[in-house]
């Protein structure tokens, strides 16, 4: 009888083995050691089965039968019913991880991407050899050693304006430690980010970062002059954590991968629970931290925190030191000019004022304008605004008007006349 079946290379060589066992050359526990089988009851069943069948004897039981675990028709047809209608463009993973939790429908990942990919609702992508090879960067050991930190313009809530999501993620284990939407990543935003920061977890070592201009003037000159600094270095150099700028957005990969999973996860959560505002969106991140946190933070190396607590003096400074500060100097009048603005100093100080001294103008986040002196804030008021001058119009006169001839007597003439009577007497 002429048998078409496919063997694999383990089964045909396993059927060799069986061969020799029947024709007695080789014993039933040589047969076992050869097949790397448990007991030699598998190799007699085998046996058993190879003489009746032949070698279709050889073949595994469940060959061409249905899997155990195979999916009903109904099953997936519900799975899919509700994918294309509120998670048509989810990532696979992220789609089950839903379906399992508003829905208590369990399903792995693969079999949903198989099944995504035959309704047209996902792609699979070709993998691409990267361009440039980098070098993996070993985490930190502790938390609190380093906090990569970024802002992303993303459309997240998804009404057709970018809003920025300032992040910050610790290195060593993964947590999000803080998160904020606001408007931009200007100075004003981040300082008001890390206040919020070092209230919550305390001051950490450092900070991870790109060369934004907010974070570190990349002006040629700065090479040479290592006195120049923006706000947020000057602010962190006195509260005592340590800035570094990154020279490639791979170089902070930990917070680059961040986005892209919030992009993708985020806003489709944010949707879900039908949020619009950038209040609303603050206060589920709150509770949706907790949640990534849950899954995709790691257990550290070390187990020691390494965020030191805010002393009580840097406490107080805190405004002063998270304010915008520039310097001006005291004129002749003893007034500043600042923005357009003239301030007067009042008559009575706490310390000595004299012309031409360098003060300090503190712009606080709270909008209070203060001027600084030797440690001392200085009494002033704003002058009111200098009037505007008047535009007056200019007459044109137009027309065919006779020139004007001055007299004979007029002083403009009497030194020609007198010149002409000399030269004719001579």
């Amino acid at each position: 009888m002429n048998i078409s079946i496919k063997i694999t290379m383990k089964e045909s060589h396993r059927y060799d083995i069986i061969k020799k066992l029947i024709e007695r050359n080789i014993s039933e526990e040589d047969a076992r050691k050869m097949m790397t089988l448990k007991s030699v009851r598998q190799v007699r069943r085998i046996k058993r089965r190879v003489k009746k069948e032949g070698l279709a004897g050889i073949a595994h039981r469940s060959r061409g039968k249905p899997g155990n675990r195979q999916l009903s028709k109904q099953f997936t047809k519900e799975i899919m019913n509700i994918v294309e209608t509120k998670y048509y463009d989810f990532k696979p993973g992220f789609a089950a991880e839903k379906l399992l939790e508003n829905h208590q429908m369990r399903i792995s990942s693969e079999s949903l991407r198989q099944l995504m990919i035959k309704g047209n609702l996902w792609r699979p992508k070709l993998r691409r050899r990267p361009k440039k090879r980098y070098v993996w960067r070993d985490r930190k050991d502790n938390f609190g050693e380093m906090q990569q930190f970024d802002g992303s313009y993303h459309d997240w809530l998804e009404n057709g304006t970018e809003a920025c999501l300032l992040a910050s993620i610790d290195d060593a284990t993964g947590k999000i430690t803080h998160a904020k939407f606001d408007k931009n990543e200007g100075v004003v935003a981040v300082f008001k980010f890390w206040l919020e920061y070092f209230k919550k977890n305390g001051l950490p070592v450092s900070i991870y970062l790109d060369k934004f201009s907010t974070y570190k003037i990349n002006h040629p000159s700065a090479v040479d002059n290592k006195e120049l600094k923006t706000q947020f270095e000057r602010a962190m150099g006195q509260v005592g954590v340590k800035p570094i700028t990154a020279h490639s957005a791979e170089a902070k990969g930990r917070v680059e991968r961040l986005f892209g999973t919030l992009q993708d996860r985020l806003v489709k959560e944010l949707r879900l629970n039908n949020i619009k505002t950038i209040e609303s969106a603050n206060r589920f991140l709150e509770e949706y931290i907790l949640k990534f946190n849950a899954k995709f933070a790691v257990i550290p190396k070390k187990r020691t925190n390494l965020h030191r607590s805010i002393g009580k003096e840097v406490n107080k400074k805190l405004p002063q030191i998270f304010s915008i500060q520039s310097t001006r100097k005291v004129m002749n009048d003893y007034t500043i000019m600042f923005k357009n603005r003239f301030l007067q100093l009042a008559e009575k100080q706490p310390t000595g004022v004299f012309k031409k001294d360098t003060v300090i103008i503190e712009e606080h986040l709270n909008g209070d304008i203060k001027v600084s002196l030797k440690d001392h804030y200085l009494n002033y008021d704003f002058l009111p605004a200098r009037p505007k001058k008047m535009d007056i119009p200019v007459v044109v006169l137009t027309g065919n008007k006779a020139p004007w001839i001055p007299p004979a007597d007029h002083p403009w003439r009497r030194g020609l006349i007198l010149n002409n009577n000399k030269s004719l007497t001579t």
